[in-house]
This record gives structure tokens, C-alpha cells and sequence, in this order.
């Protein structure tokens, strides 16, 4: 990249993190995630950092979502494990990229216990990672899986250090950059974080009815 691009890529990384921070701060409502989808649509169509192709940016019409529902939304306990060294896959040319799996991450969605691991980002200043893919990866979700967390790059909902939990709300969830445009590197979910369930909450490819414009 050049000079220029690396400050187009800090800006689009300070907006967002300012995103997730106004929503921590907000009530968990169908209104606060329709206010995050418009201003992250108005960033894909503006933004010179967006993960959209240009030549697609003009004609963008908003991410399709699935309707906002309350039930997506929980509250994680987190046990920690011995970190072990993780090797995640890249989207491209067979790269990987170094993580530790610090522990796990128990919550009920649907009816059901479920469980995430929770990896730790290598390099200055880490950062929590949590990726899944599930029954909709491949067909109404990018293959590759998409993200509930990143704090390396402040997508984070939220956690409380005296109850180790961590709030996972899949409304938020999210299709890395690779699921637009290949130029872009990004680490794909693990076996262990494949739920067989399917999670309709959150980000999804379009072209369903079920889909919701942001």
C-alpha cells in the first residue's frame, strides 16, 4: 500500500472502532443495530478504505442482514485454557496466521449449549478473536465464516473481568473483507468454531428473501 492508503486504513479502523464504542453505550434495541448498519453502509460506500471494490461503490445499496431479534443476543462465560499455539488459515495463497486459543466461551442460543473457542491475536498488543461458521457458511454466509469479535480491531461488544463473560450479540456478526473483494487477507474460522446449527442473526450474503437491507 501506499503512504496515503495506510492513513485511508487507520481512519477506516478509528470509525469503526468509534462504532462499536457508541454501541456499547446504547440500549441493546432493533434501533441501536439499524443505527450501526446505516453508518457502516454509509463507510462501505464512502469510505476510500472500504472493503468494497470501487467500482462497485456507487451502485451499493446497504449489507443484506437478517432482522434484528433479541435472542441473538448472549452472555458468554469464558474459561480460560493453557494457551496453545493456533495456526488459522488466510483467505489467500495458503498463508497462516499465528494465534493462541486461550479458552473457551460457553453460552445457550437456541435452546441449546453452545460453545466458541476464543483465540488471542500474536503480535503488539493482541487481541480477542472469535470467529464461527455454521449450517448458513457456503450458501447464505460467506464460506469462510464470519466474526462476533475482533478487539484487535475494536469490533467488541463488550466483557465483565469479575464474571469472565463476554457478550456475543450475532446481530453483529460480520463477513470479513475477503468476502467482497479477494485482495483482501483474512483469517478463516477453525473447525472448532463450526456450529451445527443454523445462525440467522446478523450479516449474510444477498440474494434471500429473509434478507434485510441495513
Amino acid at each position: 500500500m501506499g503512504m496515503n492508503e495506510y492513513l485511508d486504513v487507520l481512519d477506516w479502523r478509528r470509525r469503526m472502532a468509534d462504532l462499536f464504542g457508541d454501541v456499547r453505550h446504547r440500549p441493546a434495541t432493533a434501533a441501536t443495530a439499524a443505527w450501526f448498519r446505516a453508518e457502516k453502509d454509509a463507510l462501505f460506500r464512502a469510505h476510500p478504505a472500504s472493503p468494497l471494490p470501487e467500482a462497485e461503490r456507487a451502485a451499493f445499496a446497504g449489507l443484506p442482514y437478517w432482522p434484528y431479534d433479541p435472542a441473538g443476543r448472549v452472555v458468554a462465560h469464558f474459561t480460560p485454557d493453557t494457551a496453545q499455539d493456533a495456526v488459522l488459515p488466510i483467505s489467500r495463497d495458503d498463508e497462516q496466521l499465528a494465534f493462541s486459543r486461550i479458552g473457551r466461551l460457553d453460552f445457550e442460543l437456541a435452546g441449546a449449549a453452545r460453545r466458541l473457542g476464543a483465540f488471542w491475536i500474536h503480535g503488539y498488543a493482541g487481541g480477542l478473536f472469535v470467529p464461527l461458521r455454521d449450517v448458513t457458511s457456503g450458501a447464505e454466509t460467506y464460506g469462510g465464516g464470519r466474526y462476533l469479535l475482533d478487539t484487535i480491531k475494536s469490533a467488541d461488544l463488550g466483557s465483565d473481568l469479575a464474571t469472565a463473560t463476554v457478550v456475543l450479540d450475532f446481530n453483529y456478526a460480520y463477513h470479513p473483507s475477503c468476502a467482497y473483494d479477494p485482495r483482501w487477507a483474512c483469517p478463516l474460522t477453525p473447525p472448532e468454531n463450526c456450529l451445527d446449527v443454523a445462525i440467522r442473526f446478523g450479516e449474510r450474503l444477498a440474494g434471500s428473501k429473509s434478507a434485510e437491507p441495513a
